[in-house]
């Protein structure tokens, strides 16, 4: 399992992802899900991957492959719009699995899920969430980010804040939030923590950070949160039994 997430707002995307793949007592392994492809001025596209290991390591190799072959008809690079690349990745990923299928029917399946994101130069940044099945959908502006993977404890956050004019910085501390809370939450899902920030128009290598759980800005969050949690806690209105008790009690 894993957890991996990307932000549309006005200003550009944010995109987050763990590192887990394996979880056990005595057998973890670690892999980046994050795969950034740019060509500086002309577009730029993020590969967030969750699912079968082994299917989403082929894809990328795949889509690394077709990039060096100059007669082929689509890759990353030829896509005139991002849909079409989004298309184009869920092709890959559907080939691999009809590949092994009968192999991995019986061992839990080659199902791999990814999110696709980036800016083409002229047009709007945007995100794509892409099913094992091959089919696509994007964010829209009610529901202006993407998950996949385990991603029922990092989505509350994201509902009560998330919004098209939250600042970038914003997003990217909610991005971390959420996964903070799910790492919390689930043992299959864990650090090392990529963090990726596009700014909108500026098709360029974007700002990239790695954290682990001893960073001193990944500790800070984590701390800070669960103060403000607690402390928020103890603000909100009381019942009138906790007031009557109290006398009682004296």
């Amino acid at each position: 399992m894993t957890y991996c997430l990307a932000i549309s707002v006005n200003k550009g995307l944010v995109f987050a992802s763990d590192s887990r793949t394996n979880a056990g007592v005595d057998y973890v392994t670690t892999y980046s899900k994050m795969h950034t492809f740019i060509w500086p001025g002309e577009r730029i596209c993020v590969l967030l991957t969750a699912g079968n290991l082994a299917t989403s390591q082929a894809v990328m190799n795949n889509i690394r492959v077709e990039l060096e072959e100059p007669d082929i008809k689509m890759n990353l690079r030829k896509g005139k719009y991002l849909h079409q690349v989004a298309h184009y990745v869920g092709q890959l990923s559907q080939e691999e699995q009809r590949q092994h299928a009968d192999a991995l029917e019986k061992s839990g399946g080659a199902e791999a899920s990814f999110i696709l994101g980036g800016q083409i130069a002229g047009q709007s940044p945007e995100i794509y969430l892409i099913y094992p099945q091959g089919n696509y959908i994007s964010a829209s502006p009610e529901t202006p980010y993407l998950q996949i993977g385990e991603n029922k404890y990092g989505k509350p956050i994201l509902d009560r804040i998330i919004t098209p004019s939250t600042s970038l910085e914003d997003a990217a501390r909610c991005a971390l939030v959420s996964l903070e809370s799910t790492i919390r939450s689930n043992i299959s899902v864990g650090p090392p923590v990529e963090l990726a920030i596009h700014t909108r128009d500026t098709i360029e290598e974007p700002y990239h950070q790695k954290l682990t759980l001893n960073s001193p800005m990944y500790k800070s969050m984590q701390k800070q949160w669960h103060t403000g949690l607690h402390r928020t806690l103890g603000r909100l209105p009381r019942f009138e039994w906790e007031d009557k008790q109290t006398v009682a009690d004296d």
